[in-house]
């Protein structure tokens, strides 16, 4: 008996045939970290929540992601040809939805101070990598940035801000074939401490 994650992928609006809610669902399940990516606009800052940020290469050092090709924010970012990549710390949900929406003044209430490249480093999070865009290539409503890394850092010790199946947390409830089972962590929480 097929499961409902198995559905044929043959009735579909989509160009490909596999139905895009489908394709959602399925790769909802690959849990990823958040990094907030940030650039200027001219003088002004801009940045846009980002859960496609990847390594790609330790020489030459050089890191990625993916950002819709409808993203005003990445057009900006793209168009200076320099960007910070913040990698969001688990008490970081409400950074993460500032950055998530489109428009507005992102930065108002947000503390941040500007990196060598004037990309801002937000505050608070674990890490920051700032890049310079070496390559941008077509990923279908896409793009995929390549930057070489120009200068990096460490700002906290602690966990990351995890997205899984459509939310933040990883203690959700896990459906089994023959039901649910609650996901616990073998170790305790652990606050978080600046380094």
């Amino acid at each position: 008996m097929a499961a409902v994650s198995e559905l044929s992928v043959n009735p579909s609006p989509c160009t490909d045939g596999v139905p895009a809610v489908l394709f959602r669902n399925v790769l909802g399940h690959f849990p990823t970290g958040v990094t907030v990516v940030t650039g200027r606009a001219g003088e002004r800052p801009v940045g846009m929540a980002i859960g496609s940020f990847f390594s790609l290469s330790l020489d030459p050092s050089l890191v990625g992601f993916c950002a819709a090709k409808t993203s005003s924010s990445w057009s900006e970012i793209k168009r200076s040809g320099r960007f910070c990549a913040n990698v969001l710390a688990h008490d970081q949900q409400e950074l993460c939805r500032v950055f998530a929406v489109s428009g507005g003044d992102k930065f108002r209430e947000v503390g941040w101070e500007p990196g060598a490249s004037g990309a801002p480093r937000l505050d608070g999070v674990l890490a920051w990598v700032e890049c310079t865009i070496e390559a941008v290539h077509d990923g279908g409503d896409h793009e995929i940035s390549i930057g070489r890394v120009d200068a990096l850092g460490i700002e906290r010790n602690c966990a990351p801000l995890i997205f899984f199946r459509g939310g933040h947390s990883l203690n959700s409830a896990c459906r089994h074939r023959g039901g649910t089972a609650p996901v616990r962590s073998r170790r305790p929480h652990r606050p978080c401490n600046s380094t």
